[in-house]
């Protein structure tokens, strides 16, 4: 695996997050006849928060970036897009195993939706993440916390 780092984003990073979520979801929305090149960018710039979200580093560049966002009692895990240059070096699951440990922590249930037909949907099945609902176009999926053993004494 090569060597990655998170780092809180900030509004300066929205057009940086804005275009990575238009290369990361055009193949899956073109499948499902969805994509749309200004909205796909629009709807990321509507819904940024920068004080919910990471940028994820690869030499020094971004490679990536993920949101944790509270809501009514859950935790949503939104915008994880990762650089298709990047993908398969388990980065995502390096990222995805820390922040599912922090909300463990915290007790806390996660929620993601998923585009139907994507190959992230395996990421989050093998994270302990199970089908809650889905529709024509997003799978949604929760993520129980997980009891960490007792320590020993």
């Amino acid at each position: 695996m090569v060597d990655w780092a998170l780092r809180p984003a900030s509004r300066d990073d929205v057009e940086d997050v804005a275009e990575l979520r238009a290369v990361v979801l055009r193949p899956d929305l073109e499948r499902l006849g969805r994509y749309d090149e200004r909205r796909v960018r629009q709807r990321l710039r509507d819904g940024f928060a920068p004080e919910h979200t990471w940028m994820i580093e690869v030499g020094g560049g971004v490679a990536g970036c993920v949101a944790l966002r509270p809501e009514q009692g859950v935790t949503w895990l939104e915008h994880f897009y990762l650089d298709p240059d990047v993908q398969g070096m388990g980065i995502g699951s390096a990222v995805l195993a820390g922040l599912l440990e922090l909300c463990d922590r915290e007790g806390a249930v996660v929620r993601l939706n998923v585009l139907r037909g994507s190959p992230a949907r395996r990421l989050y099945e093998r994270h302990g993440f199970t089908l809650d609902t889905e529709d024509d176009v997003d799978v949604f999926m929760r993520r129980a916390p997980r009891e960490r053993p007792a320590s020993r004494r």
